[in-house]
């Protein structure tokens, strides 16, 4: 089962520096109806707060099934020309998480500092954040390249991985991943994406600034 929320192989971007975002959520239970995902609502909720730039979004609520995920995110990179694809669920360590094999399996290279800063911000809340086995990679293809990171599959523990930890005045105290993956995908060639500031701050070295007109 899969569900879309454009069909962009019709679809032209928008504008130059338009980031289309793969979602996939991977559950066996919600990919069959008996409950709502909860992921790709999440996730969109949060773009659309994050985000000031343009953007667009391809969502695929599919099983726990490792070919299906890896011909999932090859589908979203190579055919449909994500430059970021994001995956919920289905990187525990029971015999069914098979998330984080899929995607090393259709990787060219690992991006080890997401994962680890992704159970750093977990540790802060449960100690059972060591269990988890998120990874993040490229996909690179002639002529274009994607991030491809795992997520966690609750909504808030989604929203806090990716903004990071802020006290009560607002300020950072644990640093949430997306700041780097602007950078990121321009380091891999593709669109410029800025940010809400008050959401996530987006960190460039200042050579990699844009400026504005």
């Amino acid at each position: 089962m899969s569900i879309q929320i454009t069909n962009s192989k019709n679809t032209k971007r928008s504008h130059p520096d338009e980031i289309w975002i793969g979602l996939i959520s991977i559950s066996d239970r919600a990919s069959q109806g008996v409950y709502q995902d909860e992921g790709i609502p999440a996730l969109e909720n949060w773009f659309g707060k994050a985000l000031s730039s343009p953007w667009h979004l391809e969502a695929r609520l599919i099983p726990d099934e490792k070919e299906i995920i890896s011909k999932t995110i090859c589908e979203l990179v190579d055919v449909i020309g994500c430059d970021l694809v994001l995956t919920t669920g289905g990187t525990g360590p029971s015999r069914r998480d098979v998330t984080p094999e899929a995607t090393l399996a259709v990787a060219t290279r690992e991006m080890p500092g997401f994962g680890e800063q992704m159970r750093q911000i977990s540790l802060k809340f449960v100690p059972t954040a060591i269990l988890s086995r998120q990874v993040a990679a490229l996909r690179e293809i002639e002529n274009h390249a994607a991030l491809i990171i795992n997520l966690p599959g609750q909504p808030k523990a989604i929203a806090e991985t990716l903004e990071g930890l802020k006290d009560s005045e607002g300020k950072s105290m644990v640093p949430g991943i997306f700041a780097a993956v602007p950078y990121c995908i321009d380091l891999i060639g593709g669109p410029y994406v800025e940010t809400n500031e008050s959401v996530i701050k987006t960190f460039r070295p200042k050579s990699a600034i844009r400026n504005k007109p």
